[in-house]
């Protein structure tokens, strides 16, 4: 599971938030998720960092998108080709994130 599930964690009395993005491969729909969740709290900073460093050993720019990209074929491709879902939480909210990748 992504690194910012925290399942266990989630209050019931918070409102919950869906969100879905969907669209073609490589059109930037990881990246702009993994950095949502990042600018919500919902991964710690230390693990984008790892991220960073990973993905630049890769000599790939995959910090964010390695959030919801956790194949090991996902971040070697730089591409998505699974559906990905995560679940995290701020004080006021409970998230559900949903990355899928369709092709035409």
């Amino acid at each position: 599971s992504p690194p910012f599930t925290r399942r266990s964690a989630m209050v019931k009395d918070k409102t919950h938030i869906n969100i879905v993005v969907i669209g073609h491969g490589n059109s930037g729909k990881s990246t702009t998720t993994g950095h949502l969740v990042y600018e919500l709290g919902g991964i710690d900073r230390r693990v984008i960092e790892r991220f960073e460093d990973e993905s630049a050993e890769m000599k790939k720019c995959g910090k964010y998108a390695w959030v919801l990209d956790k194949l090991k074929s996902e971040r070697e491709r730089d591409i998505a080709i699974d559906i990905a879902l995560g679940k995290f939480e701020t004080t006021k909210y409970n998230f559900s994130v949903l990355d899928i990748t369709v092709t035409s």
